[in-house]
């Protein structure tokens, strides 16, 4: 990465006019249309043992457009079309190598309502962005300046559920350089009491975003459920309001984590976390809601990228490795430790936190995982190697 620049996405908030707002919501209909007919003809001739790809769907698409029950489809402009003929064949891409689920069909109440638009379909000149098929720019709010001299390559907009406009544009950063190597290393606990606990014996508390508003969020929640179901205003109403304060809980949450990662990023070159199959622990009743509000995944992905970006490494160890019953003075196993304990003393003599010393131990485990060349996201099955905890050292020429 030293030699080329980073592509980020700057998202900004963005205000329509009626016309523009129109265009964008006919738009967004008719990407959803396409993507849905081309996965009915792919999934049709997937059933008769045939391979449709992009090609032949976007001839489809020239086919469709051409009928009269679908000549609403040129409308718009044909990029954001041709974007979601790409975007289905990354989705079977992705399925036929096992990354994946079967694509499913997009739902008009549901989905996320974007388009994608490259350059051909966009005019960007003097901080104004203009879309195909629209006579006036974006009123786009600049929360922040784009990199000097940046062009976008790709432009997506988007609607989400709160109703807010978003336009995010697709830039090399050139500020995106790796920081000045260091000998740092930290361990990693991840937890619900306190977030995130470091080996160094900080404890980073839960600010429980879902929580602070989870009367407000009930009761609009209990309004919307005694609205008559169908598309009527009342219950768009209602909706909105649910929309609004989910809104305001994922940003919190969204910009508590950023500005974590960042900080542990910066600090340290090698950072050790668990490998957490969170999908399989919201399946807990008890705790799905607590879990959920943690955005663990979303940490461990912020974590990941900017590690990338800034050249420092995060690993990533087994979820089975025993880090809270492993004293991490002598190392001696203990053989059962129930959540409830939380300090805990050793035949050693040792007198434990219990998450700061599962902390210490997943350091050590990932510091030894990282000499023996294991990967962030330990496999258990071939290909791919073995668990980081389970790998035999690399045999070092002299």
């Amino acid at each position: 990465m030293r030699g080329s620049h980073v592509k980020r996405a700057f998202r900004y908030r963005f205000y329509p006019s009626d016309a523009q707002a129109a265009a964008l919501s006919r738009t967004f209909g008719c990407v959803r249309k396409v993507y849905n007919l081309a996965l009915a003809a792919r999934t049709q001739a997937w059933t008769r043992q045939l391979r449709v790809n992009y090609n032949q769907t976007s001839a489809m698409l020239t086919d469709w457009k051409k009928t009269e029950e679908l000549a609403y489809l040129n409308d718009v402009s044909s990029v954001p079309l041709q974007q979601a003929l790409r975007h289905l064949q990354v989705a079977f891409t992705n399925f036929f190598a096992k990354r994946a689920k079967y694509p499913r069909f997009k739902s008009r109440k549901k989905s996320r309502r974007s388009a994608e638009y490259t350059t051909s379909a966009f005019r960007f000149r003097d901080g104004k962005l203009t879309l195909a098929k629209m006579a006036e720019p974006l009123d786009i709010v600049w929360s922040r300046p784009l990199p000097q001299g940046a062009v976008p390559s790709t432009v997506s907009v988007s609607q989400d559920a709160a109703g807010r406009w978003y336009v995010s544009l697709l830039c090399e950063d050139p500020s995106v350089q790796p920081l000045p190597a260091t000998d740092a290393a930290i361990g990693i606990d991840a937890g619900l009491d306190h977030l995130l606990t470091l080996s160094t014996g900080e404890k980073i508390s839960n600010p429980r975003h879902e929580r602070r508003d989870r009367a407000r969020l009930a009761h609009a929640q209990r309004r919307l459920a005694r609205k008559a179901k169908g598309d009527g205003a009342n219950r768009a109403k209602a909706r909105l309001k649910a929309a609004r304060i989910y809104a305001r809980i994922a940003d919190r949450r969204r910009d508590h984590l950023h500005k974590l990662t960042t900080r542990l990023v910066r600090e340290n070159q090698t950072i050790v976390i668990e490998d957490l199959a969170v999908r399989n622990m919201v399946k807990n009743g008890s705790l799905a809601r607590a879990i959920s509000d943690a955005a663990w995944s979303q940490l461990r992905g912020m974590l990941e990228y900017k590690a990338q970006w800034y050249g420092r490494e995060v690993i990533a160890v087994d979820r089975w490795f025993p880090s809270s019953r492993l004293c991490s003075a002598c190392g001696r196993l203990q053989q059962k430790m129930p959540l409830h304990v939380r300090i805990w003393t050793c035949d050693c003599g040792t007198t434990h936190d219990r998450d700061v010393n599962a902390a210490k131990n997943i350091l050590a485990v990932g510091l030894t995982a990282s000499v023996c060349g294991a990967g962030v996201r330990p496999q258990r099955k071939t290909p791919g190697g073995q668990s980081a905890t389970k790998q035999k050292p690399l045999q070092r020429e002299p």
